[in-house]
């Protein structure tokens, strides 16, 4: 059973007092600026005075591995195995746990719960416990082809008893052609106001709550400009891994 977590648009600063932290290793890199901006999150939601006071993040940023969208559309091999490869290394380094900053990369989940024997915490899972926190019963998935393809979150808000709402062919190209425009590091203003768009032709369509289920969204869209109420996957992962790193939860596998 997945234990809920507290939402936020933006992350809270968290104080789980004094112990012994736990290592966080994160696969990144999936993109580059996805990564840093959660890591500037793990910083900035964690309560501390001093350098010390900050948990320990092991990153493997690793923007060489392949498109993970071709590779679920069956253009390119698996990246299964590369994703596997930098699970073991962050684990040989230290790390007591994984997390990894990318949502349709988990579509190789498999792959690298096979290749550790540490925990590997599911982004999909995270935002999964906290929308059972939430009364709606459509909810809007902002995602890229990958993780639409894969069924990531289709499966599990079925499984949840929601109903997915998602976009339309010609919707999700276009966000595509933004999420590669973001990856190449443009910045226009446009960015922003087309993705508000697609997040209104989710409301439109009659969802009752979005879910960011890309790493990429958070760089220009959050709660504050969203037409609806917005679970951030990256903001969800962000307080996970402090609480995790802090032992405030428990680690399972």
């Amino acid at each position: 059973m997945h234990t809920p977590q507290p939402d936020s648009g933006n992350p809270e600063r968290v104080n789980m007092g004094p112990g012994t932290d736990l290592t966080a290793g994160v696969l990144g890199g999936l993109g580059p600026e996805a990564t840093v901006d959660f890591m500037a999150k793990v910083i900035a939601a964690t309560d501390a005075s001093c350098d010390q006071d900050h948990i320990r993040l092991l990153i493997d940023h690793n923007p060489k591995v392949p498109n993970r969208n071709q590779a679920l559309a069956g253009e390119t091999p698996s990246v299964g195995p590369e994703l596997a490869a930098m699970a073991q290394r962050l684990e040989q380094a230290g790390a007591d746990f994984l997390v990894m900053v990318c949502n349709t990369a988990h579509a190789y989940s498999d792959d690298i719960r096979a290749a550790i024997s540490i925990p590997f915490v599911s982004i999909i899972d995270v935002v999964m416990d906290e929308l059972s926190t939430h009364s709606a019963s459509r909810v809007g998935i902002m995602a890229a082809q990958g993780c639409l393809q894969a069924q990531l979150y289709q499966q599990a808000l079925i499984q949840a008893n929601c109903e997915p709402v998602v976009w339309s062919d010609a919707e999700l190209a276009t966000f595509m052609e933004l999420v590669y425009r973001i990856k190449a590091g443009e910045r226009d203003a446009d960015i922003s106001s087309a993705i508000e768009k697609l997040a209104a032709s989710l409301a439109f369509s009659g969802a009752d709550l979005l879910i960011s289920g890309c790493t990429e969204i958070p760089l220009f869209m959050g709660a504050d400009n969203s037409p609806l109420p917005l679970l951030s996957s990256t903001d969800l992962l962000v307080a996970r891994t402090i609480a995790l790193a802090r032992q405030q939860l428990p680690l399972t596998s």
